[in-house]
């Protein structure tokens, strides 16, 4: 077992002197600031950095997400405004922190698992995820969506906005993968609507969970 000690370095402890959660994240961030400097980011930025490398213990991502300059102030927006969260996949709306979004009155969508989203999909020769993004257009104006696993849900929210049928507030869009992953971020780098995304094949559920619940915790703190 480990324990922090006063200095704030972790070191050998007992199994009668657990270590507190609070002490585990207060020196996992210590490492990290030796590990990347936050300060070259805009300060708005940081805090979504500094959790994404937090959760995945990966530094190189600090050096491949990408914002949309209004990215971060959109986010909060939303959240402020009871605005709903929409996800591609039921991981990315089990992680997503209820408890501080409906405390503003917002709520996390996912209809991938919907039978009709399903039929729609079969009906049409794509993924759920992308029917899934066309069935919930109509309810995610002035909202979050939140994307980690499916790029074809990117492709469809890019044609949406596009077509005039989907008007989110941010998107959060980090599939992980060797196909369409790269091509979708590129894509969704390229739209008018704020966005936080990355460069590369990884990302992941995590990774935009992350990312939205980083940005909970910034409304929290500011409005709550």
């Amino acid at each position: 077992m480990e324990e922090a000690t006063g200095n704030g370095k972790v070191s050998a402890g007992t199994k009668n002197t657990p270590l507190r959660p609070e002490d585990i994240e207060k020196e996992s961030f210590r490492i990290l600031s030796e590990l990347i400097d936050l300060e070259q980011f805009p300060k708005d930025f940081r805090p979504i950095v500094q959790r994404v490398v937090h959760t995945t213990g990966d530094p190189d991502f600090a050096s491949t997400l990408v914002f949309h300059p209004d990215a971060v102030t959109s986010g909060i927006e939303a959240i402020r405004a009871g605005r709903p969260i929409l996800t591609d996949v039921t991981m990315v709306k089990a992680g997503i922190d209820k408890k501080i979004l409906s405390s503003f009155g917002g709520e996390v969508i996912c209809k991938i698992s919907d039978p009709q989203v399903s039929q729609d999909a079969e009906s049409a020769g794509d993924t759920r995820a992308a029917a899934s993004m066309r069935a919930a257009a109509g309810m995610i104006s002035g909202g979050i969506i939140a994307i980690g696993n499916a790029p074809t849900a990117i492709f469809e929210v890019i044609r949406l906005i596009n077509g005039g049928g989907m008007k989110p507030a941010l998107i959060v869009g980090i599939p992980v993968g060797f196909v369409g992953a790269v091509e979708s971020k590129e894509e969704l780098a390229k739209v008018s609507v704020p966005f936080i995304t990355n460069r590369g094949r990884k990302g992941g559920s995590t990774v935009a969970v992350a990312i939205v619940n980083a940005l909970l915790r910034i409304a929290k703190e500011k409005y709550l």
